[in-house]
């Protein structure tokens, strides 16, 4: 196994390295693309394949009063972002599960919003994957999905070859799968190479507000 294998399922003494450095590493697409995504203070959120916890802990200020729950099925990650979040958990804010996005033990409509950062790549059932999402989404609530890559370049390409399991996947081809998994209004928002793709789950509006520069379409 690769080093560059972690990026995947972390384990050992390379996952925890990794872990560390994709908190560090990820923090500028990911701080870009919760700009479109403002969440009333006390709002229920899932941070879906959520790594070593860096962006839980980004959700938590958001929405003060709010509690935001974290998947990962990597017991490394689970590890580091229960650590990173220690506090929040003892308080009742916060709790990390491990397991797959694609079969959740959450009630059904039960966040107001599902973040998704970094990860979709890994994920082996895509459409299932966004249809368990919608599933455990309230009506009206938001799925935000942002990555650093868009399958534009060779160097995409290229990752994909070293890391098994990868599938860099555009912009276009979330969103399409996204509305055929029964999202509505799905929009794209790019940063030059950054996608970021936000849809609603059809109702009444949640505890979720899009950034003013958002216009549905």
């Amino acid at each position: 196994m690769s080093f560059f294998e972690n990026t995947r399922k972390p384990v050992g003494l390379g996952g925890k390295l990794m872990v560390a450095m994709m908190n560090l590493g990820h923090s500028p697409v990911a701080r870009w693309g919760l700009r479109f995504l403002r969440l009333a203070p006390n709002a229920k959120v899932l941070d879906c394949g959520c790594g070593g916890g860096a962006n839980i802990k980004r959700l938590l200020k958001k929405c003060p009063h709010g509690v935001v729950k974290g998947i990962d099925y990597s017991p490394v990650s689970v590890e580091k972002a229960r650590k990173l979040n220690r506090t929040a958990i003892q308080k009742g804010r916060c709790a990390v599960l491990q397991g797959s996005v694609a079969d959740m033990a959450f009630e059904d409509s039960h966040f107001d919003a599902a973040t998704a950062f970094e990860t979709v790549y890994f994920w082996p059932d895509l459409p299932r994957c966004f249809r368990e999402v919608w599933r455990v989404l309230k009506p009206g609530g938001t799925i935000l999905i942002c990555n650093e890559s868009n399958g534009d370049t060779d160097k995409d390409e290229r990752w994909t070859q070293i890391i098994g399991g990868m599938t860099i996947y555009k912009d276009i081809e979330l969103k399409a799968c996204l509305e055929q998994a029964g999202f509505h209004e799905a929009q794209i928002h790019k940063k030059e190479k950054w996608p970021c793709v936000t849809a609603r789950k059809k109702g009444h509006q949640a505890r979720i507000f899009l950034h003013p520069s958002c216009t549905w379409r």
